[in-house]
């Protein structure tokens, strides 16, 4: 007969078994959705060859187009250019390539010639260790436009190409004949005030522009740990970006995410991205420098409108600021009509 003491040993030692074999399950669950994911995500990536998803490839569908590559500031720079008329210079941001601006790149082209351009750090252009403060990545874009034959362009961008874009502005006018800016501006004090913690009540998978929760400002501070974090992951992570900051998630097809995962699938193509966040306090410290703009300069917004018209002011002589309505932070992607519409009116005045 078992004494009292032996009985509760046996139910400890039950409960002990007990409490480890759900732990092993749980392990086994944990492991086989890991798998799954993995798998998952495995035959996503290979839904296109690389072939498909190459410059070479893309830029077919684009008739007029073609790939070009110059050497500028030190470094090479990839750029997609065709159309007919003055120069107008297109800048992606993050987490995209020049192909973000394929919507609307056709109907541009016809009254100027487009040259849409991968930035210091993006796609097949170089992705050197230094250089992603706006003020160096602007003096790319300037020898790009004098290496191109011309004098003045038209500069547009958006996200981190809009803040490349003002910083030409700024240091190049005498490159600058318009500018245009979407939905983000440059580096300023408004940059060091953003929060790391969400108010309370403010949604972590869907943007609400008057709570605005940007926690890939500090993730991407970080050095090394999102190459070792995101590497074969790229298109998970993008994925949470993109459905954070769009209002229609269908603006970007299966073939649009494939091409900016596998842009940014790298050690080196995450590093230079995020070479671009970690670049803000300089650049915040570049702009107090900088003097009013005096060329016009227009400023599209979706959920950054406010923001656009609350910065904008303080360094432009000549704004205007334009809301893209029913769009999220992706303008371009989500209402490319309204975009063509505002940038052919600004810039035929």
């Amino acid at each position: 007969m078992k004494t009292k003491k032996q009985s509760t040993g046996t139910q400890y030692n039950n409960a002990r078994k007990a409490s480890l074999d759900l732990f092993v399950k749980q392990l086994i669950i944990a492991v086989l959705l890991s798998f799954a994911m993995q798998t998952a995500f495995a035959q996503e990536s290979t839904r296109y060859s690389k072939k498909e998803l190459s410059d070479e490839t893309l830029v077919k569908s684009l008739p007029g187009f073609k790939n070009g590559f110059a050497t500028v500031n030190g470094i090479k720079l990839h750029y997609v250019a065709g159309g007919h008329g003055k120069p107008l210079v297109l800048l992606p941001g993050w987490p995209q390539t020049w192909w973000s601006f394929h919507k609307i790149m056709p109907e541009l082209a016809k009254n100027y010639y487009v040259i849409a351009v991968d930035i210091r750090g993006m796609g097949t252009s170089d992705k050197p260790q230094t250089g992603y403060d706006k003020k160096t990545m602007a003096k790319d874009v300037a020898e790009l436009v004098h290496n191109l034959g011309f004098e003045k362009a038209y500069i547009a961008g958006h996200d981190i190409g809009a803040q490349v874009a003002f910083s030409v502005a700024a240091n190049h006018p005498d490159v600058t004949e318009k500018l245009i800016i979407m939905d983000v501006p440059h580096p300023d004090d408004s940059f060091a005030s953003t929060l790391m913690l969400p108010a309370v009540g403010t949604p972590t998978n869907k943007l609400d522009p008057s709570k605005p929760y940007l926690w890939w400002f500090a993730f991407n501070q970080v050095n090394g740990m999102p190459e070792e974090l995101l590497i074969g992951r790229v298109a998970t992570f993008q994925k949470y970006v993109f459905n954070y900051l769009l209002f229609d998630e269908n603006a970007l097809s299966p073939l649009d995410r494939a091409v900016y995962a596998v842009a940014y699938d790298s050690s080196d193509g995450i590093r230079a991205g995020n070479g671009w966040y970690k670049a803000f306090p300089q650049d915040i410290l570049d702009y107090k420098e900088y003097a009013k703009l005096q060329m016009p300069v227009l400023a599209i917004g979706g959920p950054g409108y406010n923001w656009l018209q609350y910065v904008m002011p303080a360094k432009t002589t000549n704004l205007k600021v334009v809301k893209a309505e029913g769009s999220g932070h992706f303008v371009v992607e989500e209402k490319p009509q309204i975009v063509i519409d505002y940038i052919e009116g600004f810039l035929n005045q």
